[in-house]
């Protein structure tokens, strides 16, 4: 495919310019929002949009609005040419960049926040993080009003809250989790991964086999051990440091609807659970889930 297949606009009159036809003719339209440097991961969100409809629009957006002070917006991985020689690989229809002052005009004050299930977790160790996340989704999806958009289990937390956020305002939009892609050693993939440097690379699994192992507690005990995960998670959390992590912010059961803490499978009551974890290894905070 050549690359005069992907279209490239910038602002939102001419991303509903080009949407608007496909609309009108009845084609489904897939979003999937990005901050770019895109990966595998990447991928497979794109040709599940394909696979869900003809029409795939990509947005290339480093939201500043979901960065602390002390974060890295200045420092995170950009890749701008070779994010679009892989939509045009995977023949993306249509490629939005927005400047900030389109997705943030002059004098803007409207946020959108998220009580409850967005202050744990993510929320509690990134203040005012979901704030921005689901602030900016809730634009491009006005902005784009496509029929689906896509986002990936890897940031379980966000899917869930993105999801509640569209139920709540009445988006009529569908929202479809893609399943997390990890490399050969289970690390979930991540545009941050740039930052491990080889040693780190090699600890960086332990997180995932962590998540496994209180799984794999969970699962054995059989709801008749509960009092024995907190010890469990403590050994865990050791283990990590010892594997070369600086700290560890969280691993923690939850409920995968309302992030309520889980004890036990019995606290479940049949619902989904979902097993959470997030820890720093150097310059990179490593974040990953497994359900339960």
């Amino acid at each position: 495919m050549s690359e005069s297949k992907l279209h490239i606009t910038q602002t939102v009159e001419a991303l509903r310019a080009h949407l608007g036809p496909w609309r009108d003719a009845g084609e489904r339209i897939a979003l999937v929002p990005t901050m770019g440097a895109l990966h595998e991961g990447h991928r497979a969100l794109i040709r599940r949009a394909r696979a869900m409809a003809p029409r795939v629009c990509v947005s290339l957006f480093v939201n500043p609005t979901q960065f602390a002070a002390h974060e890295d917006l200045g420092a995170y991985p950009r890749s701008e040419s070779q994010d679009r020689d892989m939509l045009v690989a995977e023949g993306v229809d249509l490629l939005y960049v927005p400047e900030l002052l389109e997705m943030y005009p002059e004098g803007d004050v409207t946020r959108i926040t998220m009580p409850g299930m967005g202050d744990c977790l993510e929320g509690e160790h990134r203040p005012g993080f979901f704030t921005g996340v689901a602030t900016v989704v809730s634009k491009l999806l006005i902005q784009a009003t496509p029929h689906v958009a896509l986002f990936g289990e890897k940031d379980f937390q966000q899917l869930q809250i993105i999801r509640r956020m569209v139920l709540d305002l009445s988006l009529p939009v569908e929202i479809e989790g893609v399943p997390t892609v990890r490399e050969v050693d289970g690390l979930a993939l991540s545009s941050r991964n740039v930052y491990l440097t080889d040693e780190e690379r090699a600890a960086a699994p332990a997180l995932y086999r962590a998540l496994k192992s209180i799984r794999d507690h969970l699962r054995d005990a059989d709801g008749h051990d509960g009092g024995a995960l907190p010890e469990m998670v403590v050994r865990e959390v050791d283990g990590l440091i010892s594997a070369g992590f600086t700290s560890v912010d969280y691993l923690s059961v939850r409920d995968s609807a309302t992030f309520a803490r889980v004890d036990d499978m019995m606290s479940l009551a049949g619902r989904p659970g979902r097993i959470l974890g997030a820890a720093q290894l150097g310059k990179a905070r490593l974040i990953d889930n497994i359900p339960l």
